[in-house]
Parts: C-alpha cells; structure tokens; sequence
C-alpha cells in the first residue's frame, strides 16, 4: 500500500502505464464480483470519511468506477473492509500471485 497527495503522483510511480485503473467507490457502476482483473491492475480507494474526489473519479485515465453491492438503506462499509474485500479478490483471481 502506498499513500500519494494526488492521483498524478500515484501514478507516476506506478509501472510505465498502468493496464486498468479501477476506482473503488459507492458511486461505482461495476459490480467487483462479476469483473474480471489482471495483472497490473490498479485499485484506488479514497479517504473513508469521503471517498475519491470527483476530479479523480472523472479523470480519463481511471476506466472503471467499481462498487461493492450492498442491500438498500445500508451503509457503506468501512475503508480496511472494502479495501480487503476487492484487493482479495483480484489477488485470488490471479492465483495469489505477487509480482
């Protein structure tokens, strides 16, 4: 895990061209379970108390905005939750590689 002050710092330290870029977010439109993710993926996750600010959810270079499901009236789960449940689950769909 690394911290960054802004998304064009996180990305400059991230391989040459990052493959996909994957904001996580309750405003996302993509249900994490029925993607499919790679190596080289990228996963962003915001400040719990607010979530990706809307100039890096708009931002060209993240092509996915992914949600986890949850019931009506729910509240959104914790950061380190979400967090562990979609980085879990790219990592298990790449056979618990580490590169």
């Amino acid at each position: 895990m690394q911290i960054h002050a802004n998304l064009d710092a996180a990305l400059a330290v991230i391989l040459p061209k990052p493959e996909r870029v994957f904001a996580c977010t309750t405003k996302g439109s993509s249900n994490y379970a029925k993607l499919s993710f790679l190596p080289g993926d990228v996963l962003l996750f915001g400040p719990e108390t607010r979530g990706l600010p809307d100039d890096v959810l708009n931002d060209e270079r993240v092509g996915h905005r992914v949600r986890i499901p949850m019931r009506e009236g729910s509240r959104s789960l914790n950061l380190s939750n979400a967090v562990a449940i979609i980085a879990f689950e790219a990592w298990r769909q790449n056979d618990f590689k580490v590169e």
